[in-house]
């Protein structure tokens, strides 16, 4: 197993600086959040889904990985210490990611009394591009941001590099565009940083006997036998005195106590990898859920920080204490206790944000009203088509069919709402909560029928009181289903139901983070978790700035902050 070559002055000369914020000028345009429920953004994101899991043994381009070059890089500094960047879910609208890859691209931050330098590695840990992966949208909503945050590094500076993990996005085409990305020969930085990666895994050697694994399990799957055997064989030289971190695309720790088969492949990496050679696990990273949750145990930290630029998602639901392995987990690990250390939003800010789904919910999704109206208006007209076709007339019976199809419809979709988790626990509060939306918004429309025919409008001459309907009825049916589906939002995660949906429907751009990780060549690993409250939402172009300096510049001041005191890991 080849190590790779010390990092040398691979950045190309710079490209020319935009003179304003275009796609022309640019090179790539800026992306909005994604609006979790337009209704296109529901249907193509679902039929993606569904053919990933259908056919995701099929796309799996692993297997193929084990003819790639199986390179171990190196990271180490010229004082012998080294600086490590960690961030993910990362490419999703431009004011996030951007301000992320912003305070990531500085030469230092000052953090308190703390001034941290640049890291020498940036690690993605997953998530790099949203809702799917593809050429375009991996350019638009990764690639542009993070070259204009940092477009190249002074002459005679070392080139940083960016390792990348796929996270369950980046599978959605079964790796495709992202092998093409970080692994191809075509393209070999991102700005200023350099690609050395040649597989969708990697290991690097860290000083004071640290090394960083990073682990592709397939969205918490299963670790195939290349990958199996390309750890192995770097871990042949580990030792009693070996300290590691595992990054992972997933935190299975925290998310094993509902489905604990998501844990078995990284405690089978574990046991299989690490246990035999005497070396220890000290630190294990995350995204996948986007916040900052650290969770302490007797000698390991679990780290999650998943706030790279994805919607925010809650604090408020963990779990105080964990059991690493899951207790129902059967494995021969030691299972221990982690207790809650620390987390960001803090747990109140979690709930507000939770409250404030009345107001995002319309706003970030405008579509969802128009799709609720349209199923709302069409009760109303399949309603009315019973009542005008006389009662008891064969006419009426056939007027009966399409209100039939629709309360069925409604029924099927609400119950379906609740069961996109795979959660094993709460099925029958999943059932019920179903039920109760579907008959909610069956009650609505009742009641909206009842009071349109109180109004004159229906009784308008043909075609005005069709247009008073679509026009009127629809947008304020639309409105107030739209607040119903809030209301079940906010009381179903109450019960552990459809929390995603509370939060991903929010499209919540704050309260994000990242990690700055200091190894010294003594072994002492100190990680300084840094928070960001709010985003930078003006911005504007700098044509004349350095070459290596970013091509767009907040109007505001972004602030980060450290969300705890750094946790150090001694020898």
């Amino acid at each position: 197993m080849a190590d790779a070559p010390e990092h040398a002055s691979l950045t190309p000369p710079p490209p020319h600086r935009p003179r304003d914020l275009t796609p022309e000028q640019l090179g790539f345009t800026r992306a909005e959040p994604v609006a979790w429920l337009s209704p296109v953004q529901l249907a193509g994101t679902g039929l993606r889904v569904a053919l990933a899991s259908i056919q995701g043994s099929y796309l799996d381009k692993r297997e193929l990985q084990g003819s790639f070059p199986d390179e171990v890089d190196r990271e180490v500094g010229p004082d012998g210490d080294c600086w490590i960047d960690f961030v993910a879910d990362l490419g999703d609208g431009f004011e996030a990611t951007y301000s992320i890859a912003y305070l990531l691209a500085q030469p230092q931050l000052t953090v308190g009394d703390h001034v941290l330098p640049r890291g020498r590695a940036l690690v993605l840990g997953g998530d790099e591009v949203y809702p799917t992966p593809s050429t375009e949208r991996y350019e638009n909503r990764l690639i542009g941001p993070y070259r204009a945050a940092l477009p190249s590094v002074p002459d005679g500076e070392e080139t940083p590099r960016m390792y990348a993990l796929p996270g369950n996005h980046d599978w959605y085409d079964g790796l495709t565009a992202f092998l093409r990305l970080f692994t191809g020969s075509r393209r070999t930085e991102i700005g200023g940083w350099h690609l050395p990666q040649n597989r969708s895994y990697f290991a690097v050697e860290l000083p004071g006997d640290w090394w960083l694994l990073a682990v592709d399990d397939q969205a918490s799957t299963y670790i195939d036998d290349p990958q199996l055997e390309y750890f192995q064989r770097v871990a042949a030289g580990f030792g009693p005195q070996t300290k590691v971190i595992i990054a992972s695309s997933s935190p299975t720790w925290v998310q094993g106590a509902d489905r604990p088969v998501v844990y078995e492949s990284l405690d089978y990496f574990i046991r299989a990898v690490i246990t035999p050679t005497g070396a220890a696990v000290r630190l294990m990273l995350s995204g996948d859920m986007h916040h900052y949750a650290h969770y302490s145990g007797p000698d390991r930290e679990l780290i999650t920080c998943g706030g790279g630029g994805a919607y925010l998602y809650p604090t408020h639901q963990l779990p105080e204490t964990i059991e690493v392995p899951p207790a129902p987990l059967q494995s021969t690990s030691p299972r221990e206790t982690y207790r809650l250390a620390s987390r960001f939003p803090g747990k109140r800010m979690s709930q507000a944000y939770a409250a404030g789904i009345f107001g995002r919910l319309p706003m970030h999704n405008p579509s969802f009203i128009g799709m609720v109206g349209a199923v709302h208006t069409a009760i109303l007209l399949a309603v009315g088509g019973v009542i005008t076709s006389g009662f008891g007339t064969p006419l009426q019976k056939f007027a009966l069919v399409p209100l039939v199809i629709l309360v069925a419809l409604v029924m099927a979709g609400a119950y379906a709402f609740a069961h996109l988790s795979d959660s094993l626990l709460g099925r029958h509060r999943r059932r019920v909560l179903g039920l109760l939306h579907g008959g909610a918004h069956l009650g609505l429309a009742a009641l909206g029928t009842w009071a349109w025919w109180e109004l004159p409008l229906h009784d308008w001459p043909w075609p005005w009181s069709l247009i008073a309907t679509l026009v009127v009825y629809g947008v304020v049916s639309g409105l107030a289903a739209t607040e119903l589906v809030a209301a079940y939002l906010l009381l179903a995660a109450r019960f552990g139901v459809n929390l995603n949906e509370l939060f991903s429907a929010q499209g919540i751009v704050d309260s994000k983070s990242f990690l700055r990780l200091r190894l010294t060549a003594d072994g002492t690993l100190t990680v300084y978790p840094i928070g960001v409250r709010r985003t930078a939402r003006r911005w504007r172009a700098a044509p004349e700035g350095e070459p290596h300096s970013p091509w767009i510049e907040p109007v505001d001041r972004l602030h980060a902050h450290l969300i705890e005191e750094p946790i150090v890991l001694r020898p």
